[in-house]
């Protein structure tokens, strides 16, 4: 691997490349922070995508996607006059440090757990203890991301089940809650009031069932996010394949039973898709 001094030479020579661009190219001399946004989610999906992949060179090149942006923010807020890449990295140093003290300082800790916990007490006393346990969980979060980790927040503080097996009394009781609700949409008949009511109610429920499962996940060391993503890229795999195959066979999709379609989609698992 490199050296330190390899390192630095090269988080040199990125910052004298962008210090270029943004000076001679007129695409970069135009980005701003609002512009660069879309492109930095963008960018973060991608790494997560070549994580889930396991792509190990992907996720390098992803990494500088994402570490260009992050230069490309701190350049900008030098050009303000605000802060710049030295500011960025010492806020996070001084982050690091001062929510490490069984590394920095003389606390104790027993496992990797209590520094998840004591990491959130920190967290809450920062901004003059103004900060809020949940303040951390981004608003724009996916939601299935967000429940995971506003839940997660919630453990760092103490407030989580006491055995993880208890969860499933409540991942139980949310789905009957769910399944009465749907029933009431059907009962509902021609009635457009009670329908919509019915349907008000269910999708509440589907919310709560869906938060009791991911409840679930987490408390057996699941991630929700990764495991549907993993799923929704099996079901792409395997319909692709149903897809194709009808096409090399010279007939329409739509033209197939059920039955004929499952036949295909059964193919496509035991290819191992």
């Amino acid at each position: 691997m490199k050296t330190r001094q390899e390192k630095l030479d090269a988080f040199g020579r990125i910052l004298d490349i962008l210090d270029e661009l943004r000076v001679k190219c007129p695409w970069d001399r135009k980005q701003t922070n609002e512009s660069l946004r879309p492109q930095t989610i963008e960018e973060t999906y991608e790494l997560s995508d070549a994580i889930l992949k396991a792509d190990d060179h992907e996720i390098s090149k992803e990494l500088g996607d994402v570490l260009l942006h992050v230069l490309f923010y701190s350049k900008i807020g030098e050009e303000k006059g605000l802060y710049d890449i030295v500011d960025v990295i010492n806020f996070l140093c001084d982050k690091l440090i001062y929510r490490h003290p069984h590394v920095f300082s003389t606390v104790e800790v027993a496992d990797a757990e209590e520094v998840m916990k004591n990491w959130e007490m920190l967290k809450t006393r920062e901004k003059d203890g103004n900060r809020r346990v949940l303040s951390g969980v981004p608003e724009t979060l996916p939601p299935l991301l967000k429940a995971y980790r506003m839940q997660d927040k919630a453990r760092g503080v103490g407030f989580d089940w006491e055995e993880k097996s208890q969860v499933w009394d409540k991942v139980k009781e949310e789905l009957g809650e769910y399944q009465a609700e749907l029933d009431a949409i059907d009962a509902a008949g021609s009635d457009e009031v009670e329908r919509k009511a019915a349907f008000d109610r269910a999708e509440t429920e589907l919310g709560d069932f869906l938060f009791s499962v991911v409840n679930a996940a987490r408390l057996y060391g699941l991630n929700p996010d990764t495991a549907l993503e993993r799923t929704c890229a099996k079901f792409r795999r395997r319909f692709t394949y149903l897809e194709e195959h009808t096409i090399r066979q010279g007939i329409d999709l739509k033209s197939l039973t059920l039955s004929q379609m499952d036949e295909i989609w059964d193919e496509a698992k035991a290819k191992g898709l």
